[in-house]
């Protein structure tokens, strides 16, 4: 009996990322370990969807994330293909290589004033 099974070589679909390569990882994690040690930042989080994988990180656990890492699964553009957001969900900054973008944004060490 024969079998209707085909073999397809050379597919021209690519695979999609559904989360960070671990260079993207490598560079947000090292970023996360420097500004730990610090004292700046206590946790982390990632939230995954169809759209979008965030890091999302926090100063306390209890708090809403004071800077989210985003990695735009199918931007429009390519400079929008990572970004940067704060606490209040507005871009700091956006590039398209995420180890440089973590470079250029001036990570303040926040103060609580009275």
């Amino acid at each position: 009996m024969r079998s209707k099974l085909k073999l397809v070589v050379n597919n021209k679909f690519k695979k999609k990322e559904k989360f960070f390569v671990k260079n993207e990882l490598r560079s947000i994690l090292n970023l996360y370990a420097k500004k730990v040690s610090a004292g700046d930042w206590k946790d982390y989080g990632l939230s995954i969807n169809k759209k979008e994988i965030s890091f999302d990180i926090y100063q306390r656990a209890s708090e809403k994330p004071i800077y989210r890492i985003s990695k735009n699964l199918s931007p429009k553009r390519q400079d929008e293909r990572f970004y940067i957001l704060d606490r209040n969900g507005k871009i700091v900054k956006k590039s398209d290589n995420l180890e440089n973008l973590i470079k250029r944004v001036e990570w303040t060490r926040l103060k609580l004033v009275k």
